[in-house]
Formats: C-alpha cells, sequence, structure tokens
C-alpha cells in the first residue's frame, strides 16, 4: 500500500509537468528559436548580392547604432501614435463597457454581438474601407470642409487618420478587457456609496475605476503592444511623413533585403516596449489582472 500511495504522489508531482509540455514545446518552436535567429541576425554582417544576401555572424553592433541613428523619428513617431491610439481608446470604451455591464440589460448580448461584429472582417479591408470613408472626394471631408472644421481641406495622409484608423482596429481589445472587469463588479458597492452620501463622480472614483482597473490596464497592453508595431495604418492612411517603425522594418526585410538591420530595428522595438510594459506594470500593479 505504501508503494501505491508513493507511486501516486509522484504522478501528482509530475502531472503538472506534463500538462505544460505541449505549451512549453510550442513556445520553443515558434518563440524561442524565432527569437535567437533574430538576435543573431542583428548581429550579422550581410554580403553578397541584394537578391541573394549572405549573413555572416560578427557582432556587428553597428546595426544598432544605425537602428537608433538613422531611424530615431520613426520609433518616437510609433510610440506617440500607439500612446494617443491607447488613450482614446480607453475614453471611448469605457463608457461603452460601462453601459453593456450596467445598463443594458436584456439586451447586453446583442450590444456585445454588434460591437464585436465589425471585428469578423479582415483587419486589412477595414483599413483600406477607412482609406475611401477619408478620400479627399469623400463625404466625410466634404462636409467637415462646409462646416469649416478642417484646417488644409484634407484629412487623409495626416497623423489623425493613422491614429484614428490604430484606434478603430484595435479599440476591441480595450472594450472586452474593461467589459469582463466592469461586469465583475457587485452593483451593491455602488449602492453602498451611495448610502454614504457619496456622489456620482466620488463613487465611480473611489469604486468603480478601481475595481475596473485590472481590465484597464490589460485593455491598454493589448492596444498599445500591436499599435507600436503597426504599419498597415500608417501604409494605407497617412504619408511619406507618418510613417511608424512597422513600416521601416517591412521595408527593409522586403524590399531592400536589408536583414541584419531590419533584425536590429526589430529586436529595438521590442526592448522598448518590454521596458515600457515593466514599467507601466510595476507602476499599476497586476494584481487579479484579466
Amino acid at each position: 500500500m505504501a508503494g501505491v500511495a508513493s507511486s501516486g504522489r509522484q504522478r501528482s508531482r509530475i502531472a503538472p509537468y506534463l500538462m505544460i509540455l505541449p505549451a512549453m514545446a510550442y513556445l520553443a518552436v515558434f518563440f524561442v528559436v524565432p527569437f535567437f535567429s533574430l538576435a543573431r541576425t542583428s548581429l550579422s554582417s550581410a554580403s553578397g548580392s541584394i537578391f541573394l544576401p549572405t549573413l555572416t555572424f560578427s557582432w556587428d553592433f553597428s546595426n544598432y547604432t544605425e537602428a537608433f541613428g538613422k531611424y530615431s523619428d520613426q520609433i518616437l513617431r510609433s510610440f506617440g501614435y500607439a500612446t494617443t491610439a491607447t488613450v482614446l481608446c480607453m475614453l471611448l470604451s469605457f463608457p461603452l463597457a460601462y453601459v453593456i455591464a450596467f445598463k443594458a440589460g436584456r439586451f447586453k448580448n446583442l450590444i456585445l454581438g454588434l460591437v464585436i461584429l465589425p471585428f469578423f472582417v479582415t483587419f486589412l479591408i477595414r483599413t483600406i474601407a477607412w482609406k475611401t470613408i477619408l478620400a479627399d472626394d469623400g463625404w466625410l471631408v466634404s462636409a467637415l470642409d462646409s462646416l469649416g472644421l478642417l484646417s488644409d481641406g484634407r484629412l487623409l495622409s495626416t497623423s489623425w487618420a493613422v491614429i484614428g484608423g490604430l484606434t478603430y482596429n484595435w479599440i476591441i481589445f480595450m472594450i472586452l478587457p474593461l467589459y469582463v472587469s466592469l461586469e465583475k463588479i457587485d452593483p451593491r458597492l455602488i449602492e453602498a456609496s451611495k448610502d454614504l452620501y457619496s456622489s456620482n463622480t466620488r463613487a465611480f472614483t473611489k469604486v468603480i475605476l478601481p475595481l475596473s482597473m485590472p481590465g484597464l490596464l490589460a485593455g491598454s497592453l493589448l492596444v498599445f503592444i500591436p499599435a507600436a508595431g503597426d504599419f498597415i495604418n500608417a501604409e494605407y492612411l497617412g504619408s511619406t511623413q507618418t510613417t511608424m517603425i512597422g513600416n521601416v522594418i517591412q521595408q527593409q526585410f522586403l524590399v531592400v533585403k536589408d536583414y541584419p538591420a531590419a533584425a536590429a530595428l526589430s529586436m529595438v522595438l521590442m526592448a522598448i516596449i518590454l521596458a515600457g510594459v515593466l514599467l507601466y506594470t510595476r507602476a499599476l500593479g497586476t494584481e487579479d489582472l484579466v
């Protein structure tokens, strides 16, 4: 009996590791190996023709100095656009998520479905649709121009067009985490704050906002990280003056075929995002992160 019990305890200790083994193998093959390959490429030098370059690993850190020196404007622009889009997503998503969680009643699932429905359309198609909407000869520009709300008479190929595209394409990743956090809030807590003579503003700042912080944190990360590396919106809605770092990486990989420079830019982008995420989560906390 003692041997059977010992064998059972041993299996129970091994079982968790066996359960995570497929996920760890997947991460090793599709994340760890490509990451080290990218890091190695970023420290290599290229020779030969542009059509068939030969990479030689040579600890070439000049790829990184060139990445910072030559493309610093695109790096700063990318994080500026991503930060602005994240803030806009917060401001637009919070009221909508609040209404769905507390006020929608039996229409909750219907509204959620309507929110999610546009995102069944391909990312690229949605961006091209916005290009049509924001076109110089489109109805939106004509309407705003007639009201005197456009200074130069156009929306397309501007910074705000790119930011608007980023906001629209990634806002769903802010709405859903916020909705989940808000739905978890017990309405009796809000009623209790009102019984203690809290105003609506104070109830929001002292009860609703702190309890929704996990969703706000998760949503902001889910929006900011892909927005910082996005290149589709800048390609179709922007101009040469609104180029993001994702556009540069795409050009270096697929057109110029300067693989070491493209890999170095990718590593720089990942490093800055990782540092920003660590500082952000450390400042706000990660408890009960949804």
